[in-house]
Parts: structure tokens; sequence; C-alpha cells
């Protein structure tokens, strides 16, 4: 009985732990890592000003939905959507996921992003916003198939 109620306590000091962070993610923990891990290495790339790297984490038929614009598909138009002006820099860009759930070979992610770009004249700019992104399982790797964000005003 004890035992049971170490359990016990334990589940429900998790469920809240989770509740209290604001995230959930179902799935083999090994995928939710490698979508968690891909997500890191977007932001880096953005940061980096590295559109070909952005590109290939998309899938061949990948497509984008960025606020105010039509819809982009193809990687050479992704890679070309990504590319930032040489007199600009990306400072920071963090994505946090709400929610990452994974469906056989396809998985839906959803959160917020904020960021921060240098403009060619020296103002700093933050940015934030929220986004939904499907996942497609590629081979052991999982890739964007469907990207859509836009930004929201601070609070």
């Amino acid at each position: 009985m004890l035992h049971l109620t170490k359990c016990l306590v334990v589940f429900i000091f998790l469920f809240i732990s989770a509740n209290l962070m604001g995230q959930f993610y179902f799935g083999k923990e090994k995928d939710i890592q490698k979508i968690l891990d891909n997500t890191a290495s977007f932001s880096q790339h953005y940061m980096n000003s590295e559109p070909a790297k952005i590109a290939a984490c998309y899938t061949i038929d990948g497509k984008i939905f960025p606020g105010k614009s039509k819809i982009i598909e193809g990687l050479e138009d992704i890679e070309k959507r990504w590319t930032i002006p040489e007199d600009v820099k990306i400072l920071k860009h963090k994505v946090t996921p709400s929610e990452i759930r994974i469906v056989k070979k396809y998985a839906y992610d959803y959160g917020y992003y904020e960021g921060e770009t240098l403009k060619a004249n020296g103002e700093t700019v933050p940015w934030q916003g929220k986004y939904v992104i499907v996942w497609k399982k590629v081979d052991k790797d999982w890739k964007i198939y469907l990207d859509i964000w836009n930004t929201v005003d601070p609070e």
C-alpha cells in the first residue's frame, strides 16, 4: 500500500508540473526528442543565416504559410523565403512548444516563438508569435511538412 501511495504522489507531482510548464508531449520519447532537437537546429540555422540548412529541415513537398503571404512551396522557394538580407542579423530565435503529438508517421506541434532582429540601421527589434507545424517522418528523421506562423502583439 505504501508503494502505491508513493507512486500516486509521484504521478500527481509530474502531472501538476507538466500543467505548470504548459507543455504536453504525446508519443515515443525518442521521436519527441528528435522533433525538439530539429526545432533547436532550425533556430540555430536561422540565427546563423543559413537558408539552405533551413530548407533542408523541410520535406521535399513542404509548404510554409507566413503571415500576410501566399503559401510558399518547394525547397528552392522556401530557401529564398528564409534568406536574410546581408545587413540584417537574427540575434535571437526561440521556439517554445505548447504541445507535440505524434500520430503514426505524422506529428503536430504548436506553441510560441520569439526573437530579436538587428536591422541595418543598428535598431534592435524584438518580435513574437504563434505557430503550428505538421511534421512528417522521413526515414528515421522528422521533417517539417507544413509550417504556419504569425506575429502576436506583446502583452
